[in-house]
């Protein structure tokens, strides 16, 4: 079990540490501060948030062996985790439409999304999420729960909470499903769909050149895309038997705290400009150094 304990430590700090460096990069890196990178430090904001709602309530619990909590911290909890994903979800879309109109539209990118449209946007992702989820919660408070109940699983979530309930949770169930299926086709089509005129516009391309440009600016994206929906999809085709019981519990596991590790490396590995902004602000750092240290000689 320390073992376990370490791994996880390992995987929550270098989520922190990546996420905040880049968040950094954008805020402080004047090169950076396009729509693009203004979409990634949300999403990297996103990516710390919701994975600290998680893994240190998982390390306490590995750590004390106790194992327990409260119905209202369980409530609290799976309030804040839906919320951030949903936000996530959404943003993933914008950022689809934000890569659409950078390829098919260059020349009025700069005039459509301008710093009032993308912070337009980002309030929307923000504001959606955080209202469906408040809207499931609210519905949860009607519920009575069962006082010897046990989650399996290591961190609350709105299917768990529906298991252990003393009362009938049927309007609960059909509202997420309702919600659930009427999110997942919205943001599907916006999300999927611009790639289909972006791929039109690709290979429309005479230069082979261009054509990789373009392909790179879109590749990492649908990386972190491909990866958040298959984790995503895994764990709601599951079954809820209890031979099935681990094998949720281990893609939940990569749903919290695995992607949002990957998807700063798979942006940052992939991006030349967030490579030369880690760079710059390195040789700053240095500079910076250099100059208190002789400053400190001379004194």
């Amino acid at each position: 079990m320390n073992g376990l304990v370490v791994f996880f430590l390992l995987i929550y700090l270098m989520t922190l540490i990546t996420n905040l460096l880049i968040f950094f990069l954008v805020l402080t890196d004047y090169n950076l501060h396009n729509p693009m990178y203004f979409f990634l430090a949300n999403l990297a904001f996103l990516d710390m948030s919701y994975s600290s709602v998680t893994a240190p309530r998982m390390l306490f619990d590995l750590v004390t062996k106790r194992r327990s909590i409260s119905i209202p911290a369980c409530i609290a909890q799976a309030f804040f985790y839906i919320s951030f994903v949903q936000s996530e979800v959404f943003l993933l879309s914008a950022m689809s439409y934000d890569r659409y109109i950078a390829i098919c539209h260059p020349l009025h990118y700069k005039l459509i999304m301008s710093w009032r449209v993308c912070t337009r946007m980002a309030s929307l992702v923000w504001g959606t999420g955080y209202a469906h989820s408040l809207v499931h919660t609210l519905l949860s408070l009607r519920l009575s729960f069962c006082r010897t109940s046990s989650i399996h699983n290591f961190f609350c979530d709105l299917p768990n909470l529906y298991q252990i309930t003393c009362t009938d949770p049927f309007i609960n169930m059909v509202v997420l499903l309702i919600a659930g299926a009427g999110v997942a086709l919205a943001v599907v089509l916006m999300t999927f769909l611009p790639y289909v005129y972006i791929l039109r516009t690709i290979l429309r391309l005479r230069s082979k050149t261009g054509k990789s440009k373009a392909f790179s600016t879109c590749t990492s994206h649908l990386t972190v895309v491909s990866i958040f929906y298959g984790s995503l999809i895994f764990i709601f085709l599951i079954p809820s038997s209890s031979d099935m019981v681990n094998l949720n519990k281990l893609f939940s596991v990569i749903s919290a705290l695995i992607n949002p590790l990957l998807n700063p490396l798979i942006y940052s590995l992939r991006n030349k400009d967030l490579m030369e902004a880690l760079l710059r602000s390195y040789y700053d750092l240095k500079l910076i150094q250099t100059s208190c240290w002789k400053y400190h000689c001379k004194m």
